[in-house]
Parts: structure tokens; C-alpha cells; sequence
């Protein structure tokens, strides 16, 4: 059985994540003795200390979410080929030498996840809003499973500099999507024939998408709305049989997946590729493989727990 060891879940905010239920009934399925906890890590500093707990074995393994997937990669001793090629990581694995390993589960998770919502689909073009660790994951993911035009946009893109220039933007090219200004213009941002025709070029696009994936925290429990997000997509325009994914899955119903339900699109929230991506960390950590159907019913629990005790607030 072994001695128990600590793993967590690194983020700003985490007071909303499920992994603690799901790691936890994956440990106890294995008949392991571990233990799981997030951890709210507010500022970069705090995030490098618990790195060094990690290389002093204060704690095992690791879990990474917002803000610090693309983040953390500067503060590991090694990358794997998983995280370097999206540029993220998602997960933190110890090797014997006691270095930091970044892996990224993310892709691969959103690759079977995405397989399995399309079925036969047509794969030709998908939009993925948002630049961060889960939408470069989205790009590598929607590359892995055939579609031929994958375009991107970001919040932070409010200008062709902000496009064109940003580590996101570069990462984006890097792995084959188009990147395409944020449609929406900045107050007092001076807007160009240029910068017009580059938002009217997203709208083209996502108006012919056979998937449109939201990859941003907008619409998470603690975070904003969403609605900016839901805004910039042209719901009416969009085929019949297009997708809509959105990676965020607390609460499991998202303003984007309301208004794409509202559209009459298929749409899905998170927690299948939470589930998934959960299942290959602890494969990672542990060399043993979990039950999928327990770490699924125990988040599915967990967030029915917390949605029940946001209607008695």
C-alpha cells in the first residue's frame, strides 16, 4: 500500500474544484492511502515556494489550474513533450532525482473528449476563444483530430500588436491555428479599417465552425460572467450540427452553454475532460490507472453538493 503522500491542486481561485472529491475516490478505489487538497496559491512567490515543496517532498504531486498553466512551465526543472508542445502544464510530477517534471493531461483528455461529443461531425473548421493553457490545449487538440482550420482569439487581443506579438499568439501559430483579433473593441481604442476587417474575420470564420470551444475561465464559479464571451460568437449563423464545448464545468451550466442550447446546438460543459485529464495525472503519479465511472460520480456529487448550497446562500 505505501506510505500516504500529499498531493494538490495549485490555482487562484480553487474554492470551486471538484478534484479534491474526484482524486480522492480515484486513491480509495486504488486502495491507496494518499491524500488530495487544493490549495489557493494567490501570487507567483507563493506558487515558487510550493514548487520547492515539491523538490523537498513535502508534497508528492500536483495539480495546476488558472492562472498558472502557462506560468509554472519557468519554475519546473524539466519538461515533458507533452507540456512543451502546448506550452502549458496542467500536471507536476516528482522523478527520482527529486526534479519538477511538467506534463500537460489537458490535450489529451480534450482530444478523447471532443472524439467521443463529435462522432462523425464533419472536422473542417473550429474556433477556440481564449489564449491561455486550456486553449492552447483546445488548438493541439482540435489539430490531433483532423480539423484542417482551427482559429483563436483572446480577451487580451484588443489590438493587431496584442495579436500578432503576444507569447500567446506565438504559441497559437506554433501550432497551426490562425490567430484573430477579439472582436469586440476596448473603449478608446482607436479603431482602424485594419482592426475592422481582422474582427470581421473571426465572425467569418466561427460563423462556418464545426466546433466552437470556450477555453477561458469567463462564466466559472468565482470568476466573470461570461457574458463578453457569448457575446462575440455568431450563435445564429453557425451550422446546425456545430459543436459547442466549454471547458469550464462549475457550474455545469455556463451563459455558453445556455445560449448554445438556446440555439438548439449540442453543447458540453467540462467535467468529462476534468474527469479525464484527473485519470491521466494520477496514472502519472501513481503507474496505476483509476475508475473512470467512481472519479466521475464523486465530481458529479461534489458539484450537486456545492450547487445545493449556492441556492441556500
Amino acid at each position: 500500500m505505501g506510505r500516504p503522500q500529499r498531493y494538490a491542486l495549485l490555482g487562484h481561485p480553487v474554492g470551486h474544484s471538484v478534484s479534491p472529491a474526484m482524486c480522492m475516490a480515484a486513491f480509495q478505489a486504488l486502495h491507496l492511502t494518499h491524500f488530495y487538497t487544493a490549495m489557493d496559491v494567490p501570487s507567483l512567490p507563493n506558487l515558487r515556494a510550493v514548487i520547492d515543496d515539491l523538490r523537498s517532498g513535502l508534497i508528492a504531486g500536483a495539480n495546476v489550474t488558472v492562472p498558472y498553466k502557462r506560468t509554472v512551465l519557468e519554475l519546473c526543472d524539466e519538461l515533458a513533450p507533452s507540456a512543451e508542445e502546448v506550452g502549458a502544464a496542467n500536471v507536476l510530477v516528482v522523478d527520482r532525482k527529486r526534479r519538477v517534471v511538467a506534463h500537460n493531461t489537458d490535450a489529451e483528455a480534450l482530444t478523447l473528449t471532443l472524439g467521443e461529443l463529435l462522432g462523425a461531425r464533419p472536422r473542417m473548421r473550429a474556433a477556440v476563444i481564449g489564449a491561455g493553457g486550456a486553449g492552447m490545449a483546445a488548438i493541439a487538440a482540435c489539430k490531433r483530430l483532423g480539423f484542417s482550420i482551427v482559429c483563436v482569439t483572446s480577451r487580451s487581443w484588443t489590438s493587431m500588436e496584442a495579436t500578432f506579438d503576444s507569447p500567446g499568439a506565438e504559441k497559437a501559430r506554433d501550432l497551426g491555428a490562425l490567430t484573430a483579433l477579439w472582436p469586440g473593441a476596448s473603449a478608446g481604442e482607436p479603431t482602424t479599417k485594419t482592426s475592422q476587417l481582422l474582427r470581421l474575420q473571426w465572425r467569418e470564420l466561427v460563423s462556418q465552425a464545426d466546433c466552437v470551444i470556450q477555453a477561458t475561465s469567463a462564466g466559472m464559479t468565482g470568476a466573470d460572467s461570461g457574458d463578453s464571451v457569448c457575446m462575440i460568437v455568431p450563435w445564429d449563423r453557425l451550422p446546425k450540427h456545430a459543436l459547442a464545448y466549454d471547458v469550464v464545468y462549475n457550474p455545469s451550466v455556463t451563459p455558453f452553454l445556455r445560449v448554445a442550447k438556446g440555439q438548439g446546438l449540442e453543447a458540453a460543459g467540462g467535467l468529462g475532460m476534468l474527469v479525464r485529464q484527473a485519470e491521466l495525472a494520477i496514472q502519472l503519479w501513481t503507474g496505476q490507472s483509476p475508475p473512470r465511472d467512481k472519479m466521475h460520480a464523486a465530481a458529479a456529487a461534489a458539484l450537486e453538493k456545492a450547487a445545493r448550497a449556492g441556492e441556500h446562500r
